[in-house]
């Protein structure tokens, strides 16, 4: 691995603190950068989620994330190293280095005109589209599903065209249970039976219990996703009921 060549040191602090530049410049990245033990790549991605952890969200870490880019970590990978370590570090400080994130990942893909906006949409959302849902035959409309973690805690980001719902369903468990959303892109509802629909836009937390009749999907004029988080339970399953009636869908905005 070619050795890392850094500046940043000497010319921000060369003269004002000389020997603190040269320890940034020949130390940390003359030496500790440029040891091939971990490649650079891994060096990046462990950086970032220690500024994460410490809770720094100034210039260097919007630096090291354009590095973590140029060192080979995609779109997809960032996203879900931040989301992964958002659970550790905290929600809001995901939240603020997705937002630097997505900055620095805005050019990977052009953004298109065709699918009814599908592709426009993907640039508008950090977290990936992903493939036709496989459980589109319990939906009233196209969604597709894309997983962002494994286990043993798996989220997967759910994305519906504009007019696709979900039928009411219910989650079942003997113990614990439910399931966590959380609406990252666009606009759309939630509604258990019996209550109002709730809208959802990017940062909107429902917490679904164990046992609740709903339902989930997009506005009738919008794009949206969100992710879902299944709550671990004992023996548990999920009940797909009937669809949504469309003309209560309709009245919605």
């Amino acid at each position: 691995m070619p050795k890392v060549v850094q500046t940043a040191g000497r010319e921000s602090l060369g003269e004002f603190a000389p020997d603190f530049a040269r320890y940034n410049d020949d130390i940390l990245f003359g030496e500790v950068w440029s040891d091939d033990t971990l490649d650079l790549k891994t060096r990046s991605i462990i950086t970032v989620v220690t500024f994460m952890g410490r809770g720094l969200m100034d210039s260097s870490l919007k630096y090291h994330l354009m590095n973590a880019k140029k060192n080979g970590v995609t779109k997809q990978e960032i996203a879900a190293i931040i989301t992964h370590a958002g659970f550790y570090t905290g929600w809001p400080t995901a939240w603020a280095v997705f937002n630097m994130a997505k900055e620095v990942w805005a050019d990977d893909e052009p953004v298109a005109d065709a699918d009814n906006g599908k592709d426009a949409f993907q640039q508008e959302i950090f977290f990936p589209i992903g493939e036709p849902n496989p459980y589109g035959k319990f939906f009233d409309g196209q969604s597709c599903l894309a997983p962002v973690c494994g286990d043993p805690f798996p989220i997967h980001n759910v994305t519906f065209e504009p007019g696709c719902r979900n039928h009411w369903h219910v989650h079942h468990a003997d113990k614990g249970g439910g399931q966590l959303l959380i609406a990252v892109g666009g606009r759309g509802y939630y509604q258990e039976w019996g209550k109002e629909p709730v809208e959802m836009t990017p940062g909107t937390v429902i917490e679904i219990p164990e046992g609740a009749k709903h339902w989930h999907g997009a506005a009738p004029d919008s794009w949206f996703s969100h992710l879902a988080f299944e709550i671990p339970g004992d023996n548990a399953s999920n009940e797909w009921l009937e669809p949504v009636d469309p003309e209560a869908y309709a009245q919605l905005k």
